[in-house]
């Protein structure tokens, strides 16, 4: 490799760290457990994530962009980010970032093809049955786990059982980490998106039985989300803090009531975070 290219890599997969950190503090302290290479590979895919979401969530919407303009720029990204796979560059800093990664991990259009979906789903789909709320979780979270499990298990002798096995719980932390966040935002998705994720769900109406039917399929998740303790270890310390931060808003929530959830964004106070993340360093699975 030449030595401006290789600064090139340098400087896009430097821009990646700076989306993360600028977006997530939560992401960004647990990517800190992650092994040095597995980290940037972990903030390359997220940083095209955000990009994504801000594609769809806002962001164009606020600069003036109507919805045919925004479904031309996701579309101009995913078509992007499959030719910068392909042939190794691109002049968009975060998407060359992503392509670094999904060439060397190994993985393409098959995890791409339906992420992009999903966010274009965002676009069109303001209300949710069962067939397209599964669709839609699986291309925005499940891929994404997917992504992330290709840089852990990079450069690691598994079995095709074990790698199956860690797929399933892969897309379950997917799963876990989406329906938390659509529980957390419930309100201002269908307020200032217009979106309702969960099938059948009225936000207006929104009931204790109801929330606590979803909170039980969100915690089935996070059960079979919990093989991330058999990862290799530049990933499972990461993995598991993420995993014990979901549990401990699953568990906030449950104990908020519906007519402040759907009016607070539930959070896990600093402290929280703090013991969570000591206890993941010491290799420790602390209670939620």
């Amino acid at each position: 490799m030449s030595a401006r290219l290789a600064l090139y890599d340098r400087v896009a997969e430097d821009a990646a760290s700076i989306v993360i950190r600028s977006y997530s503090t939560s992401f960004s302290a647990a990517s800190r457990f992650l092994g040095a290479d597995v980290r940037q590979h972990v903030e390359n895919i997220y940083a095209l994530v955000r990009v994504a979401d801000e594609i769809v969530d806002g962001g164009a919407e606020e600069a003036g962009l109507d919805l045919l303009a925004t479904t031309r720029q996701l579309n101009e990204l995913e078509r992007e980010t499959e030719l910068a796979i392909e042939q190794g560059f691109s002049s968009n800093l975060i998407v060359h970032a992503f392509a670094l990664t999904a060439r060397e991990v190994s993985f393409g259009a098959e995890l791409t093809a339906p992420f992009f979906e999903s966010m274009r789903m965002d676009l069109s789909e303001k209300e949710h049955d069962q067939e397209s709320f599964e669709r839609y979780v699986y291309g925005s979270a499940e891929v994404v786990g997917l992504m992330c499990l290709c840089a852990f298990l990079h450069g690691h002798d598994v079995s095709d059982e074990q790698r199956a096995k860690f797929e399933h719980g892969a897309q379950a932390l997917g799963a876990a980490f989406q329906k938390v966040n659509f529980l957390r935002d419930l309100a201002d998705d269908f307020e200032t998106l217009g979106r309702s994720y969960f099938p059948g769900i009225d936000v207006a109406s929104f009931t204790e039985a109801e929330k606590i039917r979803l909170l039980d399929d969100l915690d089935a998740d996070l059960r079979d989300a919990a093989i991330g303790a058999e990862l290799p270890a530049s990933s499972k310390k990461a993995v598991a803090l993420a995993h014990s931060l979901f549990a401990q808003l699953s568990k906030r929530i449950r104990a908020t009531p519906v007519s402040e959830l759907v009016k607070t964004r539930v959070r896990v106070p600093d402290a929280v975070k703090l013991r969570l993340a000591a206890a993941a360093a010491m290799g420790v699975t602390p209670r939620p």
